[in-house]
């Protein structure tokens, strides 16, 4: 059984050294160049920095060389910190003042900037010229252990103040491995990347490429409002495998892509992350008749899936498709407000979850986490930790399990308990809507519904809706809008909306 998450580089090197494995439209890395470049970074790390299980931050354009530079930082029993070079600057020293980090990697570009974070700033061109130090690489992890972190991610915090998961190679080993057997994931797949390395979304795309010897291409952010160009891109590159957010997928829907462009190889389609309106699914199916639709769902603090849905049936544009079950190795279930298990089919209450994948907890933030990271309440008799998500779910009569909302978008309206995404699935299940959220302006005690379509205004969008929603749900106060505000990640900017209020 693997301990550490660069044995499956060093098995892929060893099988395919000269295979594709990272690649975007200017450069691509072999699994042997691949391995080569983070020995290399990992022989400068240990040369200069006297720690381990410390962070170090990746300040880099987006591109195969940022996961050499991943995979270097871990070769010298360190864990590495992905950052965007185009996050906001206070954004960046929230994050440096939590992290404080015991060196940077950055391009020469970000020098200057970088310099800022840390004393110890390596620049990855001078790095990689580095010799690598077999018997020196070999000493460091002959220590190493599977509960040694891998990497830390930042997630928003509800204070305003980024959280940075923590996650062990042995939760990311699990989690690879169980994904990549339920979904079928091998050394022909060559999947195409969306999510920014930041972003726990990515962690399917770079670690079930490395795990399966298959092959990764990064698509360029701009490609996802040009819809021709996205799917020249998965034509171009034969790309078999998409694990995208929704939002990416609704570009195409929107736009209807596949009447100029249908890419013949994709085979696995994979959405998670944000709720996926059922007519946008409904669309791609429709297309790739023969492929494997899965809907999976899990937050950055288990290791980003803990359940999945292999799409088996037809649903209507006004269903949910469920989130489903559980991967092996893992449980997931319901409590209610009293902490009591839920069983029953249609009565919501919050996920839980349990299991190897969960992550270590939040970095340099104690207090965060023991809210969170709990103490199992159904067992009194021995120490377990769950993950307490913040989401609402219930069972349908299958017994799989579906997404409601987040705890914290679930309201009390004229003496009713209302979930705004129950409100958000409406909207979108009406024709020609592309996107849609709803908002809760706590001051006024409205409903705030913004939405995005050419065939509505507020007014007919309003009447629409009556035939769907109870009348207490119906929105008070409407914003039609020419586009979304989105992350990076590709989920709607809420914090932006609420600024429009």
């Amino acid at each position: 059984m693997k301990t550490n998450i660069l044995e499956y580089l060093t098995d892929a090197a060893s099988v395919y050294p000269d295979k594709c494995a990272y690649f975007d439209e200017q450069i691509s890395y072999s699994y042997k160049k691949m391995l080569d470049v983070s020995k290399a970074i990992g022989t400068k790390l240990i040369h200069k920095l006297n720690v381990k299980c410390r962070p170090v931050i990746v300040y880099m354009e987006k591109s195969p060389a940022m996961l050499a530079a991943f995979w270097g930082v871990v070769h010298s029993r360190n864990f590495y910190v992905p950052l965007d070079t185009g996050m906001p600057d206070v954004r960046i020293r929230l994050i440096v003042e939590n992290l404080k980090p015991a060196a940077v990697i950055t391009d020469m570009a970000y020098y200057d900037k970088a310099r800022k974070f840390s004393q110890n700033v390596f620049i990855f061109e001078e790095m990689t010229e580095t010799p690598v130090d077999e018997e020196l690489l070999a000493q460091r992890l002959s220590s190493a252990i599977d509960t040694d972190p891998v990497y830390v991610l930042y997630t928003s915090g509800s204070t305003g103040v980024p959280k940075g998961v923590v996650v062990c190679h042995r939760s990311l080993i699990d989690y690879v491995e169980q994904f990549c057997n339920e979904v079928g994931i091998g050394e022909d797949d060559v999947i195409a990347n969306q999510a920014p390395f930041y972003f726990d979304a990515s962690l399917i795309d770079i670690y079930c490429t490395l795990r399966a010897k298959g092959s990764m291409g990064i698509v360029p952010l701009e490609y996802f409002s040009i819809p021709l160009k996205l799917l020249d891109f998965l034509e171009k590159y034969e790309i078999t495998t998409i694990r995208w957010v929704p939002s990416a997928m609704k570009m195409v829907s929107t736009f209807k892509g596949f009447k100029s462009i249908r890419p013949d190889k994709l085979r696995k389609i994979i959405f998670g992350a944000e709720s996926m309106p059922t007519k946008v699914y409904n669309y791609w199916k429709a297309n790739y008749p023969e492929a494997v639709f899965v809907q999976i769902y899990g937050p950055t603090e288990i290791t980003g899936v803990c359940t999945y849905h292999i799409v088996d049936r037809d649903y209507a544009d006004d269903e949910t498709i469920p989130i489903g079950k559980a991967f092996k190795n893992t449980e997931v279930f319901l409590l209610d407000e009293e902490d009591k298990l839920i069983s029953r089919s249609d009565t919501i209450g919050e996920i839980c979850v349990k299991g190897t994948c969960l992550a270590l907890g939040y970095y340099n933030a104690r207090q965060k986490s023991d809210e969170v990271f709990v103490q199992n309440p159904l067992n009194p008799y021995y120490s377990e930790k769950i993950y307490r998500t913040g989401d609402l779910a219930k069972y349908n009569e299958r017994k799989e399990l579906v997404f409601v909302s987040r705890k914290d978008f679930q309201i009390k309206h004229m003496g009713h308990r209302i979930e705004l995404g129950e409100i958000e699935t409406a909207v979108m299940a009406l024709p020609n809507v592309r996107n849609s959220c709803c908002l809760y302006d706590q001051e006024r005690q409205k409903i705030v519904l913004f939405y995005e379509t050419d065939d509505y205004d507020d007014v007919t969008i309003v009447e629409a809706l009556k035939n769907r929603l109870q009348r207490y749900m119906l929105p008070n106060v409407l914003h039609k809008v020419d586009n979304m505000p989105q992350l990076k990640s590709g989920k709607i900017d809420r914090v932006k909306l609420k600024e429009m209020l």
